[in-house]
């Protein structure tokens, strides 16, 4: 199955100031870069090829106007975005609901035994910096806080690692966005 290539990712969208570059480049160039590449015979489904692997082409196809103008729209959209500033009165408020329920879920295992505190203790302190640091609404709830909340309880010896994180992650992914589209008043 061939591939051709469609464009090359480059590391910065071009500016309004500058010349535009071409979006596709001599397949020799490439050695380093990523393409997108579509399989000759089917309209659908993106791969990324390196060039390392497949023989050099000497001569690039080109590109529709219309797809040049629409990802170069895109990439400019996406770049322009800013993420609001965490808000710690929300910050304070959310990390108090999730200690609540994650102490409700966790008293119900029977792991935890006598370490449910230290390990819903853990849990919130890492979800409360996150939120008051890193958190600006929807879009922005990483996996980050959770994957070290696993690994902080299991550094400490503690039991119940991955189940803690699981609750608070499916919590998280629940509630987190939809309560600060309530306390934002956004859509």
């Amino acid at each position: 199955m061939g591939c051709r290539i469609i464009a090359t990712v480059l590391p910065i969208a071009p500016s309004k100031l500058e010349p535009s570059r071409p979006l596709v480049s001599s397949y020799s160039s490439l050695a380093s870069g990523v393409s997108l590449c579509f399989p000759s015979n089917c309209s659908s489904g993106v791969s990324f090829k390196s060039s390392s692997f497949y023989p050099e082409r000497t001569k690039a196809e080109t590109v529709p106007q219309s797809i040049s103008r629409a990802t170069n729209q895109i990439c400019r959209a996406a770049a322009e975005y800013k993420f609001p500033d965490p808000i710690p009165e929300f910050a304070e408020a959310e990390t108090d609901k999730f200690r609540t329920h994650l102490l409700s879920k966790l008293s119900k295992k029977d792991i935890y035994e006598d370490s449910v505190e230290e390990v819903v203790d853990i849990c919130t302190e890492i979800f409360g910096t996150f939120l008051h640091t890193e958190y600006g609404g929807p879009g922005t709830l990483l996996v980050v806080p959770f994957i070290d909340m696993a690994d902080t309880v299991h550094e400490r010896g503690l039991p119940g690692a991955s189940q803690a994180a699981r609750a608070a992650v499916k919590w998280a992914q629940k509630y987190v966005d939809k309560d600060w589209k309530e306390w934002t008043g956004s859509d």
